[in-house]
C-alpha cells in the first residue's frame, strides 16, 4: 500500500489565527491536528500515485514565491498551469469557489476573523453541494472526515489559499479516496470561530457524480 502524496497536515492548526503569510506554511494542517493524530505520511490505496512528498517540501513550496498582490495564505489559492491534476469542471449545481473564497476579514486581539457576506451566510444550513481536491485525514482507502480544497495541494505548481479556499467534510458513509476532482452534498455549515481556523463545513454529507 503505498502512500498518497503528503497534504500539508503536518503544522500546527493555531497557525490560522496568525497572520495570513503563515498559512502558506501549514496549508491543510487544521484538522489534522483536531483529529489527534500527530504528523505522519498519510497511507493511501492507489498504487498508479507519484512518489510521496515531504510535508516539508509542501511548506516550502507554499512559502516560496509570494505574489505581490496577493497575501499569501489569503484567497482561492492557485491551481498552476503544470499540474498534473485535472481541473474542476464546470458544474451548475456545485457552490462556486468564487462564493466562497470572497471573504474579508477582521483582526482582533492578534487573532484573525472571517466577516461573511449575506450571499455566504445565506448558505447556512442549506443542504448544498461542495466539488474540491479530496485530502485525506486517516490512513485507509474510504474517508469520513476530511478536507475539500479548491486546488491541488499535492501538487508543486499549485499555491494553496487561505481556510476560505477549504471545506471540513464528515460524511455518513465512508468516500473512497480519489486524487481527481469529488463532489459532496449535506449540510452546509458558515462558522464564525471555529476553534481550528476552519471557514465551512459539511456534515451529513455524501458522495455524488
Amino acid at each position: 500500500m503505498k502512500t498518497p502524496p503528503a497534504t500539508g497536515l503536518t503544522t500546527s492548526r493555531t497557525a490560522f489565527r496568525g497572520e495570513g503569510a503563515r498559512w502558506g506554511a501549514l496549508a491543510c494542517g487544521l484538522v489534522l491536528a483536531a483529529a489527534g493524530l500527530q504528523a505522519q505520511t498519510l497511507s493511501s490505496p492507489l498504487a498508479s500515485q507519484p512518489a510521496p512528498v515531504k510535508a516539508k517540501s509542501v511548506a516550502a513550496v507554499a512559502t516560496s514565491a509570494p505574489s505581490p498582490d496577493i497575501p499569501m495564505g489569503q484567497g482561492p489559492g492557485v491551481h498552476g498551469a503544470n499540474s498534473p491534476f485535472p481541473n474542476l469542471s464546470a458544474r451548475d449545481d456545485v457552490v462556486p469557489w468564487s462564493v466562497l473564497t470572497a471573504v474579508k476579514t477582521r483582526n482582533e486581539k492578534n487573532r484573525i476573523f472571517p466577516v461573511f457576506s449575506l450571499s455566504q451566510m445565506a448558505l447556512r444550513q442549506k443542504t448544498l453541494r461542495i466539488q474540491g481536491f479530496m485530502m485525506p485525514l486517516d490512513p485507509g482507502e474510504k474517508q469520513t472526515h476530511f478536507l475539500l480544497a479548491s486546488v491541488p495541494l499535492t501538487c508543486a505548481f499549485c499555491m494553496p489559499g487561505g481556510p476560505e479556499s477549504m471545506v471540513e467534510v464528515k460524511t455518513k458513509t465512508p468516500v473512497k479516496y480519489s486524487m481527481d476532482p469529488v463532489v459532496v452534498e449535506g449540510r452546509f455549515m458558515v462558522l464564525d470561530d471555529d476553534p481550528h481556523g476552519l471557514y465551512y463545513r459539511i456534515t451529513d454529507a455524501i458522495s455524488v457524480k
